[in-house]
């Protein structure tokens, strides 16, 4: 790589608030910032707008655009009202970031699974930033260009997400993360913080589906699995992936997959 191609992290650092806090650039913040919620709440100005941001919101700005971040009372999803707000924040630039950030349409914000692979480059690049005598600052440049790529296969592996479709975005993350759960649309509207018509109209819209259907087919996607490659009973598998209801769980399987339970465990373990 040529060596003019430079990459240079100006600030990174951690901050956790539970007292409110405001942050106003209007002219933008004159470098890159990469900024991820990792717990709690507050709201940042996506594509004009004052929007919500959650632990797994990864923000992206560029030099100029218009920054505003606010942290203040928010629900969380115990239905508490409280200032809590965590997130990494990394200031770069350099013409290797200016070539790295053309390469795609970048949106502002993009949902993440906090991964340890992915804080684990947040937090390495935190600890260059603090050393107090550091002679290799090169390795700071190279962890940023670890996860400008990572960033890259983020967007890559998942959907733009734009302030439209958000909403059935965090539907569709609370469904894949409770569908071995018993819950009803209340507790859905609840967590994201609407109303259930409207949750249930933004979801439809976006999917194609009900968030019922939905929540169906990933249950029935994690009982096949179970089916064929766990040691549970069929009765346990049935539990264990959102169904409360044996019979019922026995005739939506048969209705989706043709057959029963026990005769896809038979022909399938058959294979293996």
């Amino acid at each position: 790589m040529p060596t003019d191609q430079t990459c240079q992290v100006l600030t990174a650092g951690f901050s956790f608030h539970r007292k409110p806090y405001a942050m106003v650039q209007p002219e933008g913040v004159k470098n890159y910032l990469l900024r991820l919620q990792t717990d709690g709440r507050c709201r940042a100005r996506i594509d004009g707008d004052m929007s919500l941001v959650d632990a797994g919101d990864l923000l992206l700005f560029d030099p100029d655009e218009p920054y505003e971040l606010r942290i203040d009372n928010e629900t969380n999803p115990m239905g508490e009202r409280l200032v809590e707000s965590g997130d990494y924040h990394i200031f770069f630039n350099g013409s290797w970031v200016d070539e790295w950030w053309k390469r795609h349409t970048r949106p502002t914000r993009i949902k993440v699974e906090l991964t340890e692979s992915l804080l684990v480059l947040f937090r390495q690049l935190v600890l260059e930033q603090r050393r107090i005598s550091n002679p290799y600052p090169e390795i700071s440049s190279y962890y940023m260009r670890i996860l400008c790529l990572e960033v890259d296969r983020l967007l890559s592996e998942h959907p733009t997400i734009t302030n439209t479709n958000y909403v059935a975005y965090e539907i569709k993350n609370y469904i894949e993360e409770n569908a071995s759960s018993l819950f009803k649309l209340d507790d859905v509207a609840t967590h994201i913080g609407i109303s259930v018509s409207r949750g249930v109209h933004l979801f439809k819209e976006a999917f194609g589906k009900s968030i019922m259907q939905y929540t169906l087919d990933v249950r029935l996607n994690m009982a096949r699995e179970r089916i064929i490659f766990s040691p549970m009973t069929l009765e346990q598998v049935s539990e264990s992936s959102g169904f409360n209801n044996y019979t019922y769980f026995h005739r939506v399987f048969r209705s989706r997959f043709g057959m029963s339970p026990k005769e896809f465990r038979v022909i399938h373990r058959e294979q293996m």
